[in-house]
């Protein structure tokens, strides 16, 4: 991914107004962010607990949504596996998140969900950077083939909340 200014990543949000992308925080370690490594800025809203925000490169543009998380996730023996990522996690490390559809559509409540690695971090695992607690599934697909697969479903999820 090519690094984003802050001016850039608030300019970005296509389901929420300029002015609620004017508010929320921006990632703190913006400046230290290994852009290279990432196919997607994900983070969540330290002060909102259950608001998470994602900016991704589409079409050659970069795209940033809002996404909500429900209030209760409660700990449980389940597992979960992430739609971008693929990887598994305990219930806890994977949220449903629920992003407003860009336009009218959005704006008349209409929503997108799909369950995501809860620290947004799904870049890392699909390359390795990062490793869950949980034993992960054999898997014959390479870093290359992993990379490809994550953003192949993420274009498929923005293209979700872009087409209402």
């Amino acid at each position: 991914m090519d690094p984003l200014t802050p001016e850039q990543i608030r300019a970005s949000f296509v389901n929420c107004s300029q002015g609620q992308a004017k508010r929320f925080p921006l990632p703190r370690s913006l400046d230290t962010t290994r852009w290279e490594a990432l196919d997607f800025l994900g983070w969540s809203d330290p002060g909102a607990p259950g608001a998470a925000y994602l900016v991704a490169p589409w079409r050659e543009q970069s795209v940033g949504l809002t996404l909500r998380l429900p209030a209760d996730r409660r700990a449980t023996r389940r597992q979960n596996m992430c739609s971008l990522c693929t990887t598994v996690h305990s219930s806890t490390d994977v949220a449903l998140m629920v992003a407003p559809r860009a336009g009218a559509s959005g704006r008349s409540g209409n929503t997108v969900g799909a369950y995501l690695c809860a620290d947004l971090d799904c870049s890392l695992y699909a390359r390795r950077l990062k490793r869950p607690a949980r034993v992960q599934p054999t898997e014959t697909l390479d870093e290359e083939q992993r990379v490809e697969r994550l953003r192949e479903n993420l274009d498929h999820l923005v293209r979700r909340v872009m087409t209402g």
